[in-house]
């Protein structure tokens, strides 16, 4: 590999750099295309990601100017030389790409290239994509640029893998959601709509005979009501979405407080100091724990005022979510169960965290998570 300058190294550097930050794939990508075009000096660049179906799902450019990619047309599908080299693990490097025997041209506008390096972006076995120079400016490509762009090509494949984890990770926790809210629905919601039902079926047959009972039945189905509509209304809240990456811990939990404090009778507050931003896996499991514990302080506490504080604890933060409503035996199974601390202790296993619950009948509930920085 050849020895990188100064400014070689802050392009490698940048590239690296955008793996590991909060940017989009798509961000990450283009900033590998733009360092491999100046760090080989080349006057193209291009990178594509297949979308499974004969084209490309991404195909990002550097070197063209806005009115020449406008003037190529639409994204190239997989002919020709791209279509090979997402099939070839091996690099292409030719003096004159038009006398590839793979080589199909291209678009009417689209500029005269001769000299090509392709890199595909491998994982393991699997070929995510294809990173291409064209026309190196001074001399040609050699087998140091091919060093240099595989090394490029490896970041992109760690973005790329990246992104599918992401995505992943965030179909599982759709899954969970749903799986909350059906358990939510059917623990509260459809008990007080069946009670509900007969409780009004039990009013219009009372009307005629004892009109009496029949307007303290009806006075139970507007009780009813009120506490299925609240139940409704805290499930909804808890389904709005959060932007964690966007808004940072303190301000989703700001959001989440002001939302419940309309939404219930009880007081809910939020409070916090000045407080580093955690990876986002860690953002995540310290939201969700909150959730569940408002969740179970209002909905199974009759608290009177809940209390959220996020403060700073070295690198990392500490959670507290206080009520003062009825409490529960920490040690009961069934309480456990019911109010999700398994739960809540497997989020906060997974996030490196310490979850410390702390109740006692009568007594109200202080649930404390403890989250490392880093």
């Amino acid at each position: 590999m050849p020895t990188c300058d100064r400014d070689e190294l802050r392009e490698v550097s940048a590239a690296v750099l955008a793996v590991t930050a909060h940017l989009s794939v798509r961000e990450v990508l283009q900033t590998i295309v733009s360092a491999a075009r100046r760090l080989l000096d080349a006057r193209y660049a291009a990178l594509g990601i297949p979308d499974g179906k004969g084209s490309f799902r991404e195909f990002l450019a550097d070197g063209l100017t806005d009115a020449q990619w406008r003037a190529i047309g639409p994204i190239p599908r997989q002919h020709g030389l791209l279509g090979a080299m997402l099939s070839d693990p091996s690099p292409v490097r030719s003096a004159d790409i038009r006398t590839h025997p793979r080589f199909e041209g291209w678009p009417a506008a689209h500029p005269e290239m001769v000299d090509f390096l392709g890199m595909p972006i491998i994982d393991g076995d699997e070929i995510l994509g294809e990173l291409f120079l064209a026309n190196k400016r001074s001399g040609r490509f050699e087998a140091d640029d091919e060093e240099l762009l595989k090394l490029l090509a490896g970041h992109a494949a760690i973005a790329i893998v990246n992104a599918r984890l992401y995505e992943r990770s965030r179909e599982l926790s759709i899954v969970e959601e749903r799986q909350r809210i059906a358990r939510e629905l059917h623990d509260a919601v459809t008990q007080k709509l069946f009670s509900l039902r007969l409780t009004a079926e039990a009013a219009a047959a009372l009307v005629e005979r004892d009109p009496a009972r029949a307007v303290a039945e009806l006075d139970t189905v507007r009780r009813l009501a009120a506490d299925a509509t609240a139940e409704l209304k805290s499930i909804v809240v808890g389904l709005r979405p959060v932007d964690l990456a966007g808004d940072g811990l303190a301000a989703a939990l700001a959001k989440q407080a002001e939302l419940l404090d309309r939404v219930h009778d009880a007081s809910v507050t939020f409070a916090a100091g000045a407080v580093p931003r955690l990876p986002a896996a860690r953002e995540e499991a310290a939201y969700r724990v909150a959730q569940e514990a408002l969740h179970n302080a209002l909905r199974h506490g009759a608290p009177s005022r809940v209390a959220i504080e996020l403060r700073r604890a070295g690198p990392g933060v500490v959670l507290t979510v206080t009520d003062d409503g009825a409490g529960f035996d920490t040690a009961a199974k069934a309480a456990g169960q019911r109010l999700g601390l398994a739960s809540m202790r497997e989020r906060a296993r997974s996030a490196g965290a310490r979850l410390h619950v702390a109740s006692r009948p009568g007594a109200g509930t202080t649930v404390t998570l403890e989250v490392p920085g880093g």
